[in-house]
């Protein structure tokens, strides 16, 4: 099954979308990758699920990808006399550590990093912002805040903190658990939720090492005061809008979104656009023009994916979103102004063979109008570098590693396929003729440009490129051999 687009798409799974008939139809519709989201469902839920998508992925071919999102930290009040109360414009009221039933001289935040690390002027936010106080007063067990937007609070609801930067690990035992048992099933990506720092990455790295890609979630204000180097650190990077728009105000989140896209890019790592991208269509049919003008911004910008939440999880039109979401891309990609807006974005290219010949084999690709380029990859950063400089035509990867085909499925522009390793030239000629037929890549009599390293099966020699013109296929002429697992 061939995209007609360059970006992504991911879906959430849930109650909505979980049966075998249903994921197909989501798949069929357009979507790449399956998000997991485990601050919902059990393990045996997301078993079932993944079994699903790997069977689906045997039937239709092709590489599906399975992404893991862990729930990380969640910070909450906790519980209230007669369930919750108001609190009123400049009133006064105190946090104390513990306690049930709280009242407005004593309300639960059961979080002695919070105590540890707020300071007076510090801003609290309680129930997605909703509620907003202002710290006044410390003491060793209590903090006392003025109520600086009123509202109605209640119980375990939860609290955001934009200006204070927590000693606290993204990771929960419930997160290790989780981890734990994805890993297990063979997910693609782990999503690690509410970084803040590069070494909540580190200590999620020495978990994952290589069994998946890590995918860091920029929702936390404090993330940007070191985002180069998380963004080194990962291998993929979601714009986590959810919590982001709560603790920074809502005229930055475009910003910051575009800032991320742009660092990405340069950095050649896959970035998502995330967050009540069509959130109209968890109860209608269509969108708001106002979503599809948000859906359209992250493909302008230059994002590598975009990701349906609710809308696939547990919403009444799951199909229809991501149908919709596809013909938004396309029809995006498909404008006349999304090329040169693209271009100028275009990064320059660094000093090194790899990054040269990834740039090259792009530009060669446009000049000559090819019909695709066939990158030859051990580790997926061939593909990588060529997407980062947003060609004009597609790219197939062709690696022997399924696990790297199917964390691929993220990555612009890039349709993967599993293939054996090449040894020769002629191998590599034939192997890249082959598949770009057998995927309905070839162009009628047009070429393709092949991107490989030598020697041949090197992670990280990027270093040759070579014009290829397939030669047709017909009844009586068969395609060239191939050879793939």
């Amino acid at each position: 099954m061939r995209r007609l687009r360059l970006a992504k798409i991911i879906a959430t799974i849930g109650p909505a979308s979980a049966a075998p008939e249903k994921l197909r139809d989501l798949f069929h519709a357009g979507v790449d990758t399956f998000r997991l989201n485990f601050s919902h469902g059990t393990h045996a839920d997301h078993a079932a699920v993944h079994a699903a998508i790997r069977a689906l992925e045997a039937e239709a071919g092709q590489p599906i990808g399975i992404l893991q999102d862990l729930q990380g930290p969640k910070i909450r009040v906790g519980t209230l006399v007669g369930g919750g109360f108001e609190l009123i414009e400049g009133q006064t009221i105190r946090f104390v550590p513990g306690g049930t039933d709280g009242d407005r001289s004593a309300i639960p935040l059961p979080h002695p990093e919070i105590f540890a690390a707020i300071l007076p002027g510090h801003d609290l936010l309680i129930d997605d912002g909703r509620v907003r106080v202002r710290i006044s007063q410390l003491g060793e067990d209590f903090i006392d805040a003025v109520v600086v937007t009123g509202g109605r609070i209640s119980n375990r609801k939860g609290v955001n903190l934009p200006g204070t930067m927590l000693n606290m690990s993204p990771l929960t035992e419930k997160d290790r658990t989780d981890l734990a048992f994805g890993l297990s099933l063979g997910v693609d990506w782990v999503a690690l939720s509410f970084v803040q720092r590069p070494s909540d990455v580190i200590e999620a790295r020495a978990l994952i090492a290589d069994q998946a890609g890590l995918m860091v979630k920029i929702e936390k204000p404090s993330a940007f005061d070191q985002i180069a180097d998380i963004v080194q650190l990962a291998d993929a990077v979601m714009v986590a809008r959810g919590d982001l728009g709560v603790e920074i105000p809502p005229e930055e989140v475009p910003g910051r979104q575009k800032e991320l896209v742009r660092l990405c890019r340069l950095s050649v790592k896959p970035v998502v656009v995330a967050t009540q991208m069509l959130e109209s269509m968890v109860s209608a049919p269509t969108p708001t023009r106002a979503e599809a003008s948000d859906v359209a911004t992250a493909i302008y910008d230059g994002a590598d994916a975009v990701m349906l939440s609710a809308e696939s999880a547990s919403g009444r039109y799951p199909v229809e979103a991501v149908t919709m979401m596809d013909r938004i891309i396309a029809t995006a990609e498909h404008d006349r102004v999304y090329r040169p807006i693209i271009t100028a974005l275009k990064p320059t290219i660094e000093p090194s063979p790899p990054h040269a010949v990834a740039g090259a084999a792009a530009d060669l690709a446009d000049a000559i109008d090819a019909s695709c380029i066939v990158a030859f990859t051990a580790s997926g950063t061939t593909p990588s570098r060529i997407a980062r400089h947003r060609p004009n035509v597609p790219i197939l990867a062709l690696t022997p590693s399924q696990q790297i085909a199917r964390r691929l499925c993220l990555l612009w522009g890039t349709r993967s396929t599993v293939a054996a390793d090449i040894g020769s030239y002629e191998e590599m000629v034939e192997q890249a003729e082959a598949h770009a037929h057998l995927r309905g890549m070839v162009r009628g009599a047009d070429s393709i440009v092949v991107v490989a390293g030598i020697p041949f099966g090197s992670t990280g020699t990027t270093n040759n490129v070579r014009v290829v013109t397939p030669r047709p296929t017909t009844s009586e002429t068969p395609p060239p051999r191939l050879e793939h697992f």
